[in-house]
């Protein structure tokens, strides 16, 4: 735990906000006051930091608050710094972390904080609590040692990003992790329309090896009729494909054409006719 207990403001008691104002109450912190405003926040303010008073965010800053935890959206962000500087809101010694992984310190202004990122998915239920141990966090500040003892406190490891690299690191978890839910949704759907009804039973051993392998060997995991470069399996898959799912299926194969070939998975002689038959394809609709 930190040198002392703090007290804890959590302006956004959304799926972010809830569970870490949560987590900081289990390491010993005290939540004494969260902002929520839709039903759904509220209720899960209520559900998950039971001894906080609902209170406008103005006055959660108020609430006598070491720390002042800003969970909301990234496009707004900014104007909640300004309006809480607005109403003079802030302390002199108050930290404002806010959890976004877009913006670093320079969204902040002149308040003393950090960007305080979790580099898990959240639902927003207690399942999210057993997440949160060993996960990292990228962290943005100009006092590391807090925020070490911080983010010990919630049971993870710091990854220190430096503030112009803020966008390019959101953008990889983004990508990895947002992207994936829709190429695993795509997949099911694709398997329901072949005549699969579990979709879910099939995909699970397949996608958690694949990840595991990726994980573990980079590149090299690569499988598949792109990675061999069978132009004529490709080519019969962006036949059947429908149209709305072709887009997304040419890019990924040519990123992974791309990968396999400078890993030295896929010879460039061997790739030639993959590629023709990934040029010659039209993007939204079939081959």
């Amino acid at each position: 735990m930190s040198a002392r207990p703090l007290v804890v403001g959590v302006v956004g008691a959304g799926r972010v906000g809830a569970v870490l104002g949560a987590a900081l109450n289990a390491a010993g912190h005290h939540v004494v006051a969260a902002a929520a405003v839709s039903a759904a926040s509220r209720e899960r303010a209520v559900r998950l930091l039971p001894g906080a008073e609902i209170l406008p965010a103005d006055e959660v800053a108020r609430a006598g608050t070491d720390l002042l935890l800003l969970a909301v959206p990234d496009d707004a962000l900014a104007s909640v710094v300004a309006g809480l500087k607005a109403t003079n809101a802030l302390g002199p010694r108050q930290i404002v972390a806010h959890t976004s992984g877009a913006h670093g310190l320079a969204v902040l202004k002149d308040v003393n904080g950090m960007a305080l990122h979790p580099a898990m998915t959240f639902t927003g239920s207690d399942a999210d609590l057993e997440r949160l141990p060993g996960i990292a966090w990228g962290v943005t500040t100009r006092d590391r040692a807090f925020a070490t003892r911080l983010v010990a406190d919630l049971g993870g490891v710091p990854e220190w990003i430096a503030e112009e690299a803020r966008p390019l690191y959101h953008a990889a978890l983004a990508h990895g992790a947002n992207h994936l839910v829709t190429l695993v949704n795509e997949a099911a759907d694709l398997l329901r329309a072949a005549g699969v009804d579990r979709p879910e039973r099939v995909l699970s051993p397949l996608l958690h090896a694949a990840l595991d392998n990726a994980l573990r060997l980079g590149d090299a995991a690569l499988t598949g009729p792109v990675s061999r470069g069978d132009a004529g399996t490709v080519g019969k898959h962006l036949d059947r494909l429908p149209s709305e799912a072709v887009p997304a299926y040419l890019a990924l194969a040519r990123r992974t054409a791309d990968r396999a070939i400078a890993a030295g998975r896929l010879r460039p002689q061997d790739a030639a006719l993959l590629m023709d038959v990934l040029s010659r394809a039209t993007v939204g609709s079939p081959s």
